[in-house]
């Protein structure tokens, strides 16, 4: 599922600070990340109290909602110039801010998930995820070692390399959240994971989506009876079986409609319809257009810079 749901991550900037400083991180497009490499920071989101960030910790503000960060909870914030970030990135240097010698280095990233997915991840998520140093998994330190060495030792294809370590991160810091915090309150895909009927059901629709399923052979392969998983699946997840697959289907097909020259009859039958006619339909219904016509205005849109 987070394969499919393309949540990508970008490296936003790399800073470098000298006390005092402090930063309003307002309009940044999707997911916000932060991590702290050396020294301290504090993290003031509104509605929060002020998060006082040391060496290894992070944090995730899925909706990438308004916040600061800053040297002190009462510094004088100026807004983000992510323009200058980016240049400094594609230099290969850091953001440095404030005068004399830098006491703290923040490693950012934001995050997007794939237009085409409908069902949703980010915004299922607590509007910010902190997992400290000493929460943090020996894998997730690793990574976050690996992101600080690339940042200070740019070479030829770290772009690629660092975009590619920040994506690891995020499946990393939804792992150990998942592990460590309670289960998302209220219906939805990611809090059923860890129902014992649900769970099990999920994966084997994600896994399977061209499969015939039905009420009674999810339920067989669940270990269950129809009307346990039936009656489970509605109360964990928010959906039937059927209408959870049929969305998950229709968001892989958007996928490979953009993405690859398939045929449309190709992609229906790798989603489950033996007839291309009865695909057309849904997927109009689901994306109130027809295939060859989404495939036409989704390849259009991802080429607008």
């Amino acid at each position: 599922m987070l394969a499919a749901a393309g949540v990508r991550g970008t490296i936003a900037a790399t800073l470098n600070a000298a006390d005092p400083w402090g930063f309003d991180m307002d309009g940044i497009p999707g997911a916000v990340f932060h991590a702290v490499a050396e020294g301290t920071a504090w993290l003031c989101p509104p509605g929060h109290p002020g998060l006082r960030l040391l060496p290894g910790d992070v944090v995730l503000l899925p909706t990438g909602a308004a916040h600061v960060l800053a040297s002190a909870p009462d510094t004088d914030a100026v807004p983000f110039d992510r323009a200058a970030a980016q240049r400094a990135l594609a230099a290969g240097e850091e953001l440095h801010v404030g005068c004399g010698e830098p006491q703290t280095r923040i490693l950012c990233a934001s995050y997007q998930q794939d237009p085409a997915i409908t069902l949703p991840l980010l915004s299922l998520l607590p509007d910010l995820l902190y997992i400290p140093a000493a929460r943090a998994t020996a894998t997730l330190g690793t990574t976050l070692r690996l992101l600080a060495q690339e940042v200070s030792q740019p070479a030829p294809g770290s772009a690629a390399v660092l975009n590619r370590i920040v994506d690891i991160l995020f499946v990393q810091v939804l792992r150990t959240w998942l592990t460590t915090a309670p289960v998302p309150q209220g219906p939805s895909w990611l809090g059923a994971l860890a129902d014992p009927i649900a769970g099990p059901a999920l994966a084997a629709l994600h896994t399977e989506p061209g499969r015939d399923w039905t009420v009674a052979s999810l339920a067989a392969a669940t270990g269950v009876s129809r009307a346990t998983l039936a009656r489970r699946f509605l109360a964990t997840v928010g959906d039937t079986p059927a209408a959870h697959l049929t969305r998950w289907r229709m968001d892989l097909a958007a996928q490979q409609l953009r993405d690859h020259d398939d045929t449309v009859a190709a992609i229906a039958r790798s989603v489950g319809y033996t007839s291309e006619y009865a695909f057309s339909r849904a997927f109009a219904r689901s994306r109130g257009t027809p295939p060859g016509r989404y495939r036409t205005r989704s390849r259009a849109a991802a080429q607008v810079p």
